[in-house]
This record gives structure tokens, C-alpha cells and sequence, in this order.
């Protein structure tokens, strides 16, 4: 099972409970406000240090670095460098004089991953998401049988799907979700100056990305502020989207002079965090005895093989958005135990533990009473809150003699989440950077600045091979290799005794094993 902690008056300090339970969450060194990647052109990240007083800034050109500016820290997190801030010199420009929006249509794209709308849409939905070479992965030989693969697993897993998409009303919300989200920030860019148009992409399902693209192209917007909808950054959600963006904007000449700017990650911020911490405290107050509830933040999983081998650092900001909320709610003399966990897992292959539903069994075994769900790494309401977290875990919670349910809603419209949403994109309007030619033709990256660079570099034009979530197939002496090896020969030798028996002939005849079948 995960990490167990449990919260002290200042200075902080975090306690485990009695119980074998291994250390899971990092020690927060530095705290970053913001990434903000700059495609193309002229690349710009800046990072608010929690010992600094101003925004630190590093620059650079994508033909190189044009000069020291600074010194940046860095600090090796799971197989890859993140820059974890930089000391401020005179050189480094005012973030208050620079011009934001000129005359310039801005426009705001929100990516997300999508969902079915109706039962109907489930299987072409599950087809589009099978249909992925990031979601199965075949080897090279073979891939002509992707789009059959996916109309044949899609097909065989629809039928299961809709039971689930129909206890929750039929459908996923999560679109309509969006749509008031994207509303909501409209309104509030307006209310803070800056007027901007604030479009959906989604990546399995309506609208789709190129949907979106197209109207962005048809309104004419001329600054362009991507922005995942997902606020701890991962290979396999926010990099899949700007990967297929990436592919989008090589093929397009309109998008290729469009200036734009990336938002990979902003669990961090100041306000998301307090609204995340708003959300728990009020939860609390439903439970008879606040102070004993356990908080159980619940992540959707990753592979394993993401974050150790492709240097993922899903798991690593994960853990700091947690001890981030955690310090919020010590401010307020919110001290419960808390513990995180990973659900949703598909497939064979290993994924980040521990496990959503193995931690609940263990928490009620170690006598824990009340719960306090948190799905912390999704900001609108979805299959996977609706039904996973409050159908399936809350049952599974009840049995394993867990007395007391409750679960945090997701954050939706919730207005200081909203205003610090907007706050980012106008962070980012002075770093709109344009693409250039000379970096297209480069097959540069969409996303390459700092660690995200390296993140995606994993995803370069040959498509470097990872570990998928479902791997039909894999060659060399691997586990999922010997798996299908393994049944692969099971089904050869029931198909020479099935000969054997009914024909008469065959190697074991002839070798003299069966005899008696003559």
C-alpha cells in the first residue's frame, strides 16, 4: 500500500501511522508556479521559486543559449532533469511592461480527452481510443492491422462500456463539462482585459482537435494559448494531445505562422491549489468526527514503464501537487492522515502503485473508519468519478469495514480554479512565440523546452517504442512476449492432439505416444 501521512502543527512535519506502510510522497525542495513552453522561435520558461521574492526567468534561442542569463538549478527526478528554478538578474525582462495582446486575435484551446455523449457513441468512441498507437502499440510488421485490431477489441469491450456509461446517466458529462469550463474562462479573460476566444479539443471524441483547429483557423486567431486540461503533466494524456496538435501544425501553413505558447502543467498554481483545498475542507465538515477522516487522494494510474523509462513526471508532480494541498490545509489547522493511490488501470503490463482498489482493502483492514475520496487528477466529472470512484470504490470501501464514505467533487466551474486558469493564460500571452520554418523542416518539437523536451523527445518521428497500456504483441524476451509465447504453444499442442484424435495421424502417432488412439 501507499503512503499514510498525517499532518503537524508548524513546522511541518509529516508522521506515518503504525503500520508497514512505505514512504511514497518527496520531500518538496522548491515550489514552481508555472511552466510555460514557447514553440518555435523564441523559448521562454518561467518559475516562481518559493525562496525567490520575483519571478525567475531562463531564455534562450532555438538555435541555442544566446547568453548566460542565470544560473539554473536543476535536480534529477526519475530518470530526468527538471529545472527547478533560476536566480533573477537585471537582464531579465518585466513581466508588468510587457504588451499582452496587442491587436492580435487571442484565442485559448482547451484539450481534453473526451467521452460518449450517448450509448451510441461508446463503441466508436472505444474505436478512436484503441485506434491510437500510443494506446496499442504493434510492431512494425503489422501495424496495417491497427484500425481492424480496434474495431474488433472496441466491439468486444462496448457492451461492458455502456453498463457503466448507463448507471451514470447514459452518457459522459464530460463534454458539457468542458463546454461551461471553456464558458466560464471566456468570461473571466473578459473581466481581467483580455479578450480571447476559448475553444475544446478533444482527443477521442467530439469535438475533436482538428475540429477545434479549424475554427481557430475560420475566426482568424493570431496568438494561440494551449492549455491541457489536465493539471499534472503525462506522456500518455497532455502528450498524446500536443503530439497529435504537433502533427496537425506540420501540415498546415495558416498554423504554421500562428503564434502560439503551451501550458504543460499547472498543478502548482496558488489558486488551483486552494481550490482543491476549499473542496476537501468542506467535505470534512460532513463527516461526525472531521479531524479523523483519512484523506484518499485517488490519481488515474500510468505504466510503470512511463515514468521509469520515458521519464514520465506524472509521479513525481503528482506527489508535490498532494504535499502542495496538504500545506494549504496545515494553514488552516487541517491535520488529517492522507494517502494517495492510482486507479484505472488496464491491460498486463505493471502500472504506478499502489492500486486505488488494493488500498482501500488494506486501509479497512488496518481499522480505518472514514474515507474521504479525492479524484485528484481530474477537473470535470467523468466515467471514472461517476462510476469507478463512487459506485465501484465506495462499495469496495463499505465491505472492507469502511463506515463512513465521502468524495470531493470535481472542480468544474468552481470560480477561483476559473480565475486562476485565466491568470495563467494572461501569464503566458508575453511568451507567444512564433514558429519558424527553419524549426518545422527541424522536425523540432512542438513542447521543446526543458524537461518537457526530453519528455516528448521519447515521441520523435520514428515513434520510439514504450510500453502501452494494452500490448497485444511484443517480440523479444519479454513478460508479455512469454505470455502469448506461452499461449501461442498451449493452442499448437491442443491443435495436434484435436488432429491426433480425430484423424488418426500425426507426429505423436508416428513417434509411437499415442498408440493406443490407432
Amino acid at each position: 500500500m501507499g503512503l499514510i501521512r498525517t499532518q503537524s502543527p508548524s513546522p511541518p512535519f509529516h508522521a506515518t501511522l503504525p503500520s508497514p506502510l512505505r514512504p511514497l510522497l518527496l520531500p518538496r525542495t522548491v515550489s514552481t508556479s508555472q511552466r510555460i513552453c514557447c514553440c518555435f522561435g523564441l523559448q521562454i520558461e518561467a518559475r516562481v521559486n518559493s525562496n525567490l521574492s520575483k519571478t525567475s526567468l531562463v531564455t534562450g534561442f532555438s538555435s541555442g543559449w544566446s547568453e548566460t542569463q542565470s544560473l539554473v538549478l536543476k535536480k534529477p527526478v526519475n530518470n530526468y532533469s527538471l529545472p527547478l528554478g533560476a536566480l533573477l538578474t537585471s537582464k531579465t525582462p518585466d513581466l508588468s511592461s510587457m504588451p499582452l495582446t496587442g491587436d492580435e486575435k487571442i484565442g485559448v484551446l482547451l484539450l481534453n480527452l473526451g467521452g460518449p455523449e450517448t450509448l451510441d457513441d461508446v463503441q466508436p468512441f472505444l474505436f478512436n481510443l484503441f485506434a491510437d498507437p500510443d494506446i496499442i502499440r504493434l510492431p512494425r510488421l503489422f501495424r496495417f492491422l491497427q484500425r481492424p485490431l480496434a474495431q474488433f477489441i472496441s466491439v468486444l469491450r462496448a457492451p461492458k462500456s455502456k453498463e457503466g456509461y448507463a448507471s451514470i446517466g447514459g452518457g459522459s458529462p464530460l463534454r458539457q463539462i468542458t463546454d461551461a469550463q471553456a464558458e466560464e474562462l471566456r468570461k473571466a479573460l473578459c473581466a481581467k482585459n483580455v479578450p480571447a476566444k476559448v475553444y475544446v479539443g478533444m482527443r477521442y471524441w467530439h469535438p475533436f482537435t482538428e475540429e477545434a483547429i479549424e475554427q481557430i483557423k475560420r475566426d482568424g486567431i493570431k496568438k494561440l494559448v494551449v492549455l491541457p486540461l489536465y493539471p499534472q503533466f503525462s506522456i500518455s494524456t497532455s502528450g498524446s494531445s500536443l503530439r497529435l496538435l504537433e502533427g496537425i501544425f506540420r501540415e498546415d501553413e495558416y498554423l504554421v505562422n500562428m503564434q502560439h505558447t503551451v501550458i504543460p502543467s499547472w498543478y502548482q498554481r496558488e489558486g488551483y491549489i486552494k481550490a482543491m483545498a476549499n473542496l476537501i475542507e468542506k467535505e470534512l465538515r460532513n463527516f461526525d468526527y472531521p479531524d479523523k477522516v483519512m484523506i484518499f487522494f485517488s490519481a488515474h494510474g500510468v505504466p510503470l514503464a512511463y515514468v521509469e523509462e520515458a521519464g514520465d513526471p506524472y509521479k513525481a508532480e503528482m506527489e508535490e501537487c498532494i504535499d502542495l494541498i496538504m500545506e494549504e490545509l496545515e494553514k488552516r489547522r487541517i491535520t488529517n492522515a492522507y494517502t494517495l493511490a492510482y486507479q484505472s488501470r488496464v491491460g498486463p503490463v505493471e502500472w504506478l502503485k499502489p492500486y486505488t482498489d488494493e488500498t482501500i482493502i488494506e486501509l479497512g483492514q488496518k481499522g480505518v473508519k472514514r474515507l474521504l475520496a479525492v479524484p485528484i487528477s481530474f477537473v470535470s466529472e467523468h466515467i471514472e468519478t461517476l462510476e469507478e470512484i463512487d459506485v465501484e470504490y465506495k462499495e469496495l470501501a463499505l465491505e472492507s469495514g469502511i463506515e463512513k464514505w465521502g468524495r470531493v467533487p470535481a472542480l468544474g466551474c468552481e470560480p477561483t480554479f476559473i480565475s486562476d486558469l485565466a491568470d495563467a493564460v494572461i501569464e503566458s500571452l508575453p511568451y507567444v512565440g512564433a514558429m519558424a520554418v527553419s524549426n518545422l523542416e527541424a522536425r523540432q518539437s512542438l513542447v521543446p523546452l526543458g524537461s518537457v523536451e526530453e519528455l516528448l523527445a521519447a515521441y520523435d518521428s520514428q515513434r520510439r517504442e514504450l510500453p502501452p497500456p494494452v500490448t497485444v504483441w511484443e517480440w523479444g524476451w519479454t513478460k508479455s512476449a512469454e505470455t502469448w509465447n506461452g499461449r501461442a504453444a498451449m493452442l499448437a499442442v491442443l491443435v495436434l492432439l484435436v488432429l491426433e484424435v480425430t484423424t488418426g495421424e500425426g507426429f505423436l502417432h508416428q513417434w509411437g505416444v499415442l498408440p493406443l488412439f490407432r
